[in-house]
């Protein structure tokens, strides 16, 4: 299992910054507009445990897969949440979204991912990734967040 951590500060509120995880596809579009749809499948009280039905764009394929909810917190000045879902039988992924507020404009996000192949030859290929992806995921959060 590979995993990657990245932080950064955000000149927006937290509540906003919440918004773009936590509000409906059209705001979760603005940070990750490779999601096509996002539907809720199973939704329980507490949040964690919620199921909901994603579908991804690659190209020119989309890829559907279910997002649980593994972890949930929301207070006025820290927020949290972590998914986990199966990408194509391949990888068990795992994305954790922390938010602290630091004062009423500024808002301190960390971003965690996991991958888990689930294939011997995946995990040959895991070994040459790089953070790339994660960087420039942070960085469109708190372009979309300081711009809005």
């Amino acid at each position: 299992m590979k995993s990657w951590t990245k932080e950064i500060e955000i000149n927006a509120p937290i509540e906003k910054v919440w918004k773009l995880f936590n509000g409906s596809l059209e705001d979760m579009q603005k940070i990750m507009p490779q999601v096509v749809r996002h539907e809720p499948v199973h939704v329980t009280e507490e949040k964690i445990g919620t199921i909901y039905r994603q579908a991804y764009r690659e190209g020119k394929r989309i890829q559907e897969y279910d997002v649980e909810t593994l972890e949930y917190l929301e207070t006025a000045n820290e927020k949290r949440v972590k998914i986990g879902f199966n990408l194509a039988n391949m990888f068990d992924i795992t994305a954790l979204y922390e938010l602290k507020k630091i004062d009423d404009t500024t808002t301190h996000f960390v971003y965690t991912t996991t991958n888990k192949p689930l294939k011997p030859i995946l995990k040959l290929l895991l070994k040459f990734a790089s953070n790339k992806v994660v960087v420039q995921f942070v960085e469109r959060v708190k372009k979309v967040a300081e711009s809005e």
